[in-house]
């Protein structure tokens, strides 16, 4: 190892280790500082097992509606123990992946605990033993953790997070779910289709709430139908761990209601991991849990950036990783653009998915736009009925004066990958006749999409 670099990453998460390759490229002698393993939360224990999960959970749906499609198989049972297994070997094998990608890059990984020191230095602890190491730049990219409630502290026992409840020994048979986020419905809808008994408690109007409302509709519609109960406006106030398993107490409109489960899993957010890097120490400016930086992410500190959940904006690895690009650019004399922040997809792996960018139709009006608004249902989808897929629906918000397209909301099989075709014609300017021009190939469940802007012009064909 080297004791000085032109770059040092603190942190190998999808923003870190993202950064880390992009730097090597442009030529820089770069090191990446690990405490645990390559690739972060969202490699090892977030993004890509969950995924893992879901698909199983996926599989056995399949089975256990084989009859739909003309198939009779007998006897499918869940095997929770080789779930896991699996997910856990999906993960092993991406986070070999990056390993793989800092030798090809020449990158040098450092074992252990950073934290930052004056002058652009970097003090890593393992085992006890403390080694400094200087850049010309340091970024940091320690990402985040779950959000842990006063009123509901994690013990990782029977009040778990998102880690325990991708590693659980056993599969619950009741479990409450706590909160309706892309984590909550995700984790909601693995265990419901495995067979546990599933409850969410939602303490916003609807559940996830930050997507257009007839997506939330349109999700609460399928839960309810798949057996899982479903409370708003509600607040978990207390959780009773003593005995075999948990008493919730939640607070509704209607009054107070005990929920017996064995399980409650926290899915109420997202905490920054700022503590003891020595931010203090050098100087660099906070607010409300994130660092403060520039549009590209220089924090007040000369020398000193930061990215990915740590800094204000999305906590989604896709942004991370387009911001450690951008920041090493930067850094490295090319001319970047800022990152549109307007224009970053959000996907939802719950079964229908759910996908979005850009303004919800009640954000536009509110933004002051006139509308025009399509929507085209999977029901009409000559795909979406060959595969029994006909939940859901594309929905696109365009302004009416000028064509643009200022949003779209997406519930339904695939629509995860579907989404990046909007990503793409609004980074382009698209407008919506465009969009209705574009030939898309058929029989295929993105036609829904060259509808929906047909729907919003009074031109769709199908509905």
């Amino acid at each position: 190892m080297a004791s000085k670099y032109d770059i040092i990453v603190v942190g190998s998460g999808p923003g870190g280790y993202v950064a880390a390759i992009r730097a090597s490229q442009l030529g820089k002698k770069v090191a990446i500082v690990e405490k645990e393993s390559l690739g972060g939360i969202c490699l090892n224990w977030g993004c890509i097992p969950t995924k893992a999960l879901i698909k199983s959970a996926n599989v056995f749906e399949y089975i256990s509606h084989a009859e739909d499609y003309g198939i009779t198989v007998k006897d499918a049972k869940v095997d929770f123990t080789n779930m896991i297994k699996r997910s856990r070997d999906v993960a092993n094998g991406m986070s070999k992946g990056v390993q793989f990608l800092m030798k090809k890059n020449k990158i040098d990984v450092i074992d252990g605990f950073g934290k930052l020191k004056s002058g652009k230095k970097v003090e890593v602890e393992h085992d006890g033993k403390k080694t400094e190491y200087s850049a010309d730049s340091v970024i940091i990219a320690t990402g985040g953790r779950a959000k842990e409630l006063p009123n509901l502290p994690i013990d990782g026992k029977k009040v778990i997070e998102y880690r325990k409840g991708m590693s659980l020994e056993k599969q619950p048979k009741k479990m409450v779910v706590v909160g309706s986020g892309a984590i909550g419905v995700e984790f909601a809808y693995l265990y419901n289709a495995i067979g546990t008994e599933v409850t969410i408690v939602e303490y916003m109007d609807r559940i996830v709430p930050v997507e257009d409302e007839e997506v939330s509709k349109a999700l609460a519609k399928t839960y309810k139908k798949a057996g899982i109960n479903i409370m708003t406006s509600a607040e978990v106030t207390s959780v009773d761990t003593k005995g075999s398993g948990c008493k919730v107490t939640v607070k509704t409109k209607k009054g107070e209601e005990k929920l017996d489960c064995d399980i409650v899993l926290s899915a109420v957010g997202i905490a920054t991991n700022l503590e003891g890097i020595g931010l203090e120490d050098v100087g660099v400016s906070t607010d409300k849990g994130k660092i403060l930086v520039d549009d590209f992410y220089k924090t007040n500190v000369d020398g000193v950036y930061a990215i990915g959940d740590i800094v204000h904006g999305p906590a989604l690895a896709h942004v991370a990783s387009a911001e450690g690009i951008i920041c090493v650019e930067k850094i490295a004399g090319e001319n970047p653009e800022p990152l549109d922040y307007k224009n970053i997809p959000g996907c939802t792996y719950c079964s229908p998915e759910i996908a979005s960018v850009g303004y919800t139709e009640k954000q536009a009006k509110e933004a002051g736009y006139d509308l025009k608004v399509g929507k085209f249902p999977f029901s009409a989808s000559g795909k979406a009925s060959a595969a029994g897929a006909k939940d859901g629906f594309v929905k696109l918000v365009f302004d009416a004066k000028y064509g643009e397209l200022l949003g779209a909301h997406m519930i339904g099989a695939n629509v995860t990958e579907m989404i990046a075709e909007i990503v793409a014609v609004r980074k382009l300017e698209t407008t919506g006749h465009e969009l209705i021009k574009t030939v898309h190939p058929h029989p295929t469940m993105s036609e829904a999409i060259m509808e929906a802007a047909a729907a919003a012009y009074d031109e769709v064909i199908h509905i």
